[in-house]
């Protein structure tokens, strides 16, 4: 994050109006519910391939028979189930047809002639649309995938090739034609993904289950792992999208199907997509280019003069902040890094500990996130604040989901290019956001106790829906 525009009005009330960009419409009235995802109940049961199953059986070129090729045979049989049975339901009077070829490879092995692409050294997993193929690394990515996320993450990067197959398959009725930019592309492809992950989720899948809780937010860590590096342009061929825009285009597809995945095309991804290069603003202040060190009072000023600006509308008294450390609170229990005591109307700081989780991690080494991690925490006290002025509870079960759409609304606001001088997004901020909320101890997504909101996939939709559609949706939806 960086000086440079503020957020202008952000409002925590009832009769507030929206402020950030909306493009998914209007709330209808929908009550959050904390022991759900989108509908479905949250479960914390085992995700991956079902025991006791018949292996399913696809004719793969160069395979190896091994436990890599069967996973991703198992999973291509089972996607290719879904859509037959899902293109018809969702696109009036069309089909699906099979994909017609598979093709395996070792990338430290012999290389292997596909799509015009020698294979050698290679790790990566690809559709071709010209002569309709889904291609996989069993050598090296899909191995590594599955240490580093579990088995759910090789299904969601093979569904997601699919996706491409999909969205070739139905054409224009996927708005996708012979010059659709590759970031159009690649978004309905991550949304594809999140329809047939849905399917499994509602345990509808032969060979594999997917819990709401752990399960689900695996394969949201998959997404951010295979996020583009912040600082690149949405314009860039080939680019895929940040952390963010593939976590909300994903959520699209699970919650509301493939026929809003269809509706994603230029114009849409140039009022959503959030990823940008680097700006002459973005300067490497020795934590990072675009990441600032958050103690430093001339960023702990912009950001509470950011806040105050943003919730001005509110009529709320301000809270104080103490940076001094955390201190008992006499109607609430302290949190940390940050705390809000609503007796004293006061946010503490831990600022050591805000340094360590602003600080990103360097190659090969531990670390916090980053700066707007940090930034974000703060934030979400400081709506505490603002909400129990306004005289919403602070420990309902709605909070946790209400705080995090709210902190989400100021981040978009500070995207906004019309607010004034101040704090501004730079690029990667938002993907620091998706980890911290998919963190075991989110605090952006929690009450003013600490209570975070169970669901990793519940946290970055009330972000999310903050960020798109404003505050006055985050009142509408989440209150109780």
């Amino acid at each position: 994050m960086g000086i440079g525009r503020i957020a202008v009005a952000l409002a925590a009330a009832a009769a507030l109006t929206a402020c950030a960009s909306v493009v998914e419409g209007s709330p209808k009235g929908e009550r959050p519910d904390p022991t759900k995802v989108a509908g479905l109940e949250i479960s914390n049961g085992p995700s991956g391939p079902k025991q006791g199953v018949p292996d399913a059986d696809l004719n793969v070129e160069n395979g190896d028979g091994g436990e890599m090729d069967q996973l991703a045979i198992n999973t291509l049989a089972d996607v290719q189930e879904f859509w037959k049975a899902e293109i018809p339901r969702a696109f009036a009077g069309k089909t699906f047809e099979p994909v017609k070829r598979f093709l395996s490879y070792d990338s430290a092995g012999k290389g292997v002639e596909v799509c015009k692409l020698d294979t050698t050294g290679v790790a990566n997993a690809f559709y071709c649309a010209l002569d309709d193929s889904i291609t996989w690394d069993r050598g090296e990515l899909l191995p590594m995938l599955k240490d580093a996320f579990g088995p759910m993450a090789v299904v969601t990067v093979l569904a997601h090739e699919m996706g491409h197959a999909v969205q070739y398959k139905l054409g224009a009725a996927s708005n996708i034609g012979p010059n659709t930019p590759s970031i159009v592309k690649e978004q309905q492809a991550d949304c594809y993904t999140g329809v047939f992950m849905r399917w499994i989720a509602e345990n509808k899948s032969k060979h594999f289950e997917l819990s709401t809780g752990e399960g689900l937010n695996q394969v949201l860590q998959t997404m951010f792992f295979i996020r583009d590096s912040a600082g690149t342009s949405f314009e860039k061929q080939g680019a895929h999208g940040s952390a963010f825009d593939r976590v909300s285009a994903f959520q699209f597809g699970f919650v509301r199907g493939a026929a809003r995945c269809a509706e994603i095309n230029e114009a849409e991804i140039n009022k959503r997509i959030t990823e940008r290069p680097f700006d002459l603003s973005d300067k490497d202040q020795g934590q990072g280019r675009g990441n600032a060190r958050i103690d430093q009072d001339k960023y702990l000023k912009a950001l509470d003069e950011s806040l105050r600006d943003a919730y001005k509308s509110s009529g709320a008294a301000f809270p104080t902040v103490d940076k001094g450390g955390i201190k008992p609170c006499n109607d609430a229990q302290t949190t940390s890094p940050a705390t809000f005591c609503p007796s004293t109307n006061q946010i503490q700081l831990d600022l050591p500990s805000l340094v360590k989780i602003g600080t990103p991690p360097k190659k090969g080494t531990k670390g916090g996130i980053g700066d707007f991690a940090a930034f974000a925490v703060i934030a979400s006290r400081f709506s505490l604040s603002i909400q129990h002025a306004t005289g919403f509870p602070l420990d309902d079960d709605a909070a946790g989901q209400r705080t995090a759409c709210l902190t989400g609304a100021w981040a978009g606001l500070t995207n906004r290019p019309d607010a004034a001088a101040g704090l501004k997004l730079s690029p990667g901020d938002l993907d620091e956001a998706v980890a911290e909320l998919l963190a075991d101890n989110s605090l952006i997504a929690s009450d003013v106790n600490g209570k975070a909101v169970p669901s990793g996939f519940a946290r970055v939709e009330a972000f999310g829906d903050g960020f798109f559609r404003g505050s006055s949706y985050c009142v509408k939806k989440y209150s109780i």
